[in-house]
């Protein structure tokens, strides 16, 4: 049923809180023409944009290339060469300039206000994507934000119990528009305090809160990054924003945590809203919009991916600080799984369009890229909790733990060499930029086993009796989620 060496081709507003809103309407700036910079949209007027809904249109002329980014190294890397060490760490001082026979040469284009952006943007003739926005200001909407999806769209795959269950918990629990807004507003005003000590100091927001992948309860991740020919040490300049942040009124309960990335965790105050912060950690942002283009090329992999995170939460296999898997550890799983399919549900976006997820390409690049990828239209009409099940059963019973790294970038399992990467490691994912292993926090057998058990159990349970309840306590999570924020 599963082939696994083989991969397709072809293919609310602001109201209240500890601090005003700032006075200055943005759209996402990933170039930092505006003075605040970083990932800089404002929240006002945002409701009256239309709702986004991946419909795929059928288009009869030819695609537009991708634009081409130089590379800094001097090798080119063969597509097949296979190594943990094979991607050098991205460096932020670095920007690669676009090729003279790009059909796509980027440059930036007049700003536009609020309301002729809007007006604009109804009028895309592409469903999910404006072209009339200039440069990385394409990125407001849709895929800025977590916008709810369309119920009747999913509904078509929601035809039985299992998959209608899987559909209630994701429009109950997934990120709210509101609660991207309230992240988006300590960001910018973070932004602002920050530059007063780094200058040239650009705010990311990153991780689930921006790849579509999050839910009501998501913590935010940020990432400083600070160019510049040397490369600061991350622990001294979070040292340093450590105090700086003890004098700001609107943040509480500040942390640094020292680990192999270091970050400043703090909460807002008064709220439970926590984030995680780190210093030029850039592989998350290119990682973000990776992500967020397979989270908006089916309307099935959100769902999926949220039912699949609640679950591990529940049965405690999802936290790597304790030897688990971490989130982003399941969603490359969820997304392995649905490339190896026989009739796969996503293709390999890396290996199909290279230069748009290049890790070369400099990071105030990095959101043009998923903007160049046509829609892909997947034969494979497998319901919610046809693929959830498979999901389960894949890794319960075909996956070869001992043998096989799973790679989204490659859509395939590869085969596990003798590397110290891979060597001795009880799971192996591999990350798609950097390719080391994000499993690796997995190091103890008895929990390696217990992942295992309940893969195979919960596959067990749920093929029996095609109830989600039977492994997940779905009422108590969507009360849970209704609580928060």
């Amino acid at each position: 049923m599963f082939h696994r060496n083989s991969a397709p081709r072809g293919w609310s507003s602001f109201r209240t809180g500890p601090y005003p809103p700032p006075p200055v309407r943005r759209c996402y700036d990933y170039n930092h023409e505006s003075q605040e910079g970083g990932n800089s949209f404002q929240v006002l007027e945002l409701e009256g944009l239309p709702p986004y809904e991946w419909n795929p249109q059928q288009s009869t002329s030819t695609a537009v290339a991708p634009p081409t980014w130089t590379r800094t190294e001097r090798r080119k890397r063969h597509r097949n060469e296979y190594s943990p060490h094979a991607v050098k760490r991205q460096r932020t001082d670095s920007i690669p300039q676009p090729l003279e026979a790009s059909p796509l040469r980027w440059a930036p284009l007049p700003l536009r206000r609020p309301d002729e952006a809007v007006a604009e943007s109804s009028r895309s003739s592409v469903t999910g994507f404006d072209y009339s926005f200039p440069g990385p200001h394409l990125y407001l909407h849709p895929q800025g934000l977590s916008v709810p999806e369309s119920s009747n769209s999913l509904r078509s795959f929601a035809k039985d119990k299992l998959s209608g269950q899987m559909v209630a918990l994701f429009e109950a629990c997934q990120q709210q528009t509101s609660d991207l807004e309230r992240k988006e507003v300590c960001r910018a005003r973070l932004q602002q305090d920050i530059q007063h000590v780094y200058a040239a100091g650009r705010l990311y927001l990153t991780g689930s809160s921006m790849n579509g992948l999050g839910c009501r309860s998501s913590d935010a991740d940020l990432c400083l990054v600070i160019k510049g020919t040397k490369r600061p040490d991350p622990v001294s300049v979070l040292s340093q924003l450590k105090k700086v942040f003890r004098s700001l009124s609107y943040v509480e309960g500040i942390q640094l945590i020292r680990a192999k990335v270091s970050i400043l965790r703090f909460r807002e105050k008064g709220s439970d809203l926590e984030f995680d912060l780190n210093i030029n950690n850039t592989v998350g942002i290119r990682n973000t919009f990776l992500l967020r283009s397979y989270a908006y090329a089916d309307l099935r992999i959100k769902p999926l991916i949220l039912v699949v995170k609640k679950w591990a939460r529940h049965h405690q296999i999802n936290d790597a600080s304790k030897g688990t898997l971490s989130s982003y550890t399941l969603v490359l799983m969820v997304l392995h799984y649905l490339q190896t399919l026989k009739e796969p549900v996503l293709p390999s976006l890396q290996r199909d369009y290279p230069e748009c997820f290049s890790p070369f390409m400099d990071i105030d690049m990095v959101p043009e890229g998923p903007k160049h990828i046509p829609p892909f239209n997947s034969r494979n009409q497998s319901s919610l909790g046809e693929l959830l099940l498979g999901f389960l059963r894949y890794y319960a019973t075909e996956f070869s733990w001992d043998k096989q790294v799973i790679s989204v970038r490659e859509a395939a399992a590869l085969p596990k060499n003798n590397s110290l990467e891979w060597r001795n490691k009880f799971i192996c994912v591999e990350e798609p930029f950097e390719r080391n292993n994000v499993a690796r926090a997995v190091h103890e057998k008895y929990k390696f086993d217990a992942i295992k058990a309940q893969f195979a159990e919960s596959c067990r349970i749920l093929k029996s009796n095609k109830d989600l309840n039977s492994i997940l306590p779905v009422r108590a999570i969507i009360n849970k989620e209704s609580s928060r924020r």
